[in-house]
Parts: structure tokens; C-alpha cells; sequence
């Protein structure tokens, strides 16, 4: 079934827009995110060997960089919606990582901090992070590394001055209602960008409804988008076997394009699958799909079988992607 994305286009993240930037450096810009995204697995190879998800890495590496922090200000840190969030705090204070108190300035927060578990989970991930990246370095001479490291310091640098940001999307959980924009946007998007005719639109209502009535809250999700309370993306990762996620409905709204949501929402499936004990993930998408084949290949997956046929009023060639786990 289709894990579905619409085709990208970069969107202007300053005053200058992309018609105002030489091609060149566009494309030398696009060749390094590719290399990079490749070489560290998509930024997540330090969750190999714990079992943590991805946003629940980040909370923990925020707890033990930032000290006692109210969850508010974490999930505004990370750009992690309320009630996402809220899951996560609640899975790690029943799992004894974390310790809450009131806010003496307002009893309605907490201020949480890691326990003695929860910092020894933190070391453990740290270590791991540490030493995946020691390992690239490795090889490379001193001189080399010490070049590496300050291109590096230079891209960050020129990258954070300051400039007016998009509004960031958060990730959240469906809300009711969510589900019905999750097949209006993907029948809407396809018709108008693909030519592909209303039975795509069944299809995805059909995966939806599907979803809804045999929902396993413990090893499924559907990720919601969100910029200033309105939808722009979904992913879904449902159980296809004990052993094999299987990843779906991937879109992006064009109004979010260009910001790697994309890649975020592909990075939260991979994460969770490996913590819900998935050994492998598999996903079905079109030949034309061209940028959501980007991102499941900068993810790790790899283009096993393909299929043509003739389906929502146009001939395509289906494609089968996995990657282990």
C-alpha cells in the first residue's frame, strides 16, 4: 500500500530565496546533506543499541544538558507537541528515569530532572553516540580531523546568525478530525500534483478506517505535523508482522515543504519500530514519487521489487523499500 508523499520543493527559510542563489551552490549544498544524512544513518545510529526512540533521546540528552526543566520547556526546546510529550514523560517516570516537583511558581507544572537510572540510561547513550562518531574519525589524521571539525564550527556559525524563521512544525498525535484531513489532503494533493483520480482517495480512507478499528496502541503510531495548530504532514507505522513495520500515508502539506519534516517524520517511524522490537521495516511507494524516494533512501532503505501497474487512472510502477532494523 502506499506510504505517500507528494513532490518537494524548497521553500525560502530567509530573505533571500532559492531564484536569488546560484544553482551550484544549491546543488553542492543538496550533495552534502545527501553524504552527511548517509554517513551518520540519518542522525539516529546512537539509538542502535538502546531502546529509546528518537524523541525520547532528545528529552533525555535535554534533562541531562539543561538541568531541572519544566516539561513545557522541553517540548518547546525540541519542538515536541504537548501531548506527545506528555507520553514520553509518563513512560520514563514509570520506568524510574525520571523525578518530578511542582514548580515552586506554579504548582500546575513540574519541574522534572533524571534520577540516578535515568542518568546511567543517558551515559549509556552517550557513550554509544560517542563512540559511533570516533569511529568515522578514526581513520583521519589529526590535521584532517582538526580541518574537519572547524568546516564544521564555520557551518554552524554562518548557519545560526540570525535570520526570520519559518515557524517550526511539532509532532504530535492524532486529534479527532485529523484522520478526515489525513484522506482529504491525500486525495486532494494527488489529483492536483499526480493526475491520480478518486480511487486513490478510497485507498487511503480504506488504510485509515483500517487503522482506527484495529489500532495497537503498543506497537503502532500515527505522527501528526503541526504548524500553529493546523495539519501539514502524517506518517503512520502499523505492524505488518511480528517481525516487520510497515510504514505508510508518509505526506507533506506544500506549505511545509523544505524544512526536512519529511526526513523528521520517516526518522520518528524508524526510531519507534526499532523500539517496539521490529526487525525489519518495509513501505510501498510509486516511481514517481521522486522526493519521497530521496528521503526513504537517505533513511536507510533500499529499493527491493518493482511492479508496474495500472491503478488511480494512471500507469505506475510500484516500488517495495526496506531496511533492517
Amino acid at each position: 500500500m502506499p506510504s505517500a508523499l507528494s513532490s518537494s520543493s524548497p521553500s525560502p527559510s530567509g530573505p533571500a530565496s532559492t531564484e536569488q542563489v546560484a544553482d551550484d551552490q544549491v546543488q553542492a549544498v543538496r550533495a552534502f546533506n545527501r553524504f552527511y544524512t548517509q554517513k551518520l544513518g540519518v542522525l539516529d545510529q546512537q539509538l542502535l543499541k538502546s531502546p529509546f526512540s528518537l524523541s525520547e533521546a532528545r528529552v533525555l540528552y535535554e534533562l541531562a544538558h539543561g538541568g531541572e526543566q519544566s516539561a513545557k520547556e522541553i517540548g518547546i526546546a525540541l519542538g515536541l507537541d504537548a501531548g506527545y510529550l506528555s507520553r514520553i514523560v509518563q513512560n520514563f517516570d514509570e520506568s524510574g528515569l525520571i523525578a518530578r516537583k511542582p514548580l515552586p511558581s506554579d504548582r500546575r507544572q513540574v519541574q522534572l530532572s533524571l534520577t540516578a537510572k535515568g542518568r546511567q540510561a543517558f551515559a549509556r547513550l552517550e557513550r554509544s553516540s560517542q563512540d559511533d562518531v570516533a569511529a568515522m574519525l578514526r581513520p583521519l589524521p589529526d590535521e584532517e580531523r582538526s580541518k574537519l571539525t572547524g568546516a564544521m564550527e564555520t557551518i554552524e556559525r554562518l548557519l545560526a546568525m540570525p535570520r526570520t524563521p519559518s515557524p517550526r512544525a511539532t509532532l504530535r498525535e492524532p486529534r479527532p478530525g485529523d484522520m478526515g484531513w489525513v484522506v482529504q489532503s491525500h486525495g486532494a494533493l494527488y489529483a492536483s500534483e499526480y493526475g491520480f483520480d478518486s480511487g486513490f482517495e478510497a485507498l487511503v480512507a480504506e488504510i485509515v478506517a483500517k487503522y482506527m478499528t484495529s489500532y495497537d496502541a503498543s506497537r503502532e503510531r500515527c505522527w501528526i505535523a503541526d504548524i500553529e495548530g493546523r495539519p501539514v504532514g502524517s506518517v503512520f507505522l502499523v505492524k505488518a508482522s511480528d517481525d516487520v513495520a510497515k510504514l505508510r500515508l508518509l505526506l507533506l502539506d506544500p506549505a511545509a515543504r523544505g524544512q526536512g519534516l519529511g526526513q523528521r517524520l520517516v526518522a520518528e517511524c524508524v526510531s519507534f519500530a526499532r523500539a517496539c522490537g521490529y526487525r525489519r521495516m518495509t513501505l510501498w511507494t510509486q516511481s514517481n514519487l521522486v522526493a519521497a524516494r530521496k528521503i526513504y533512501q537517505d533513511a536507510g532503505f533500499k529499493l527491493t521489487a518493482t511492479e508496474p501497474h495500472r491503478s488511480f487512472g494512471q500507469n505506475l510502477t510500484g516500488e517495495t523499500w526496506e531496511r533492517d532494523l
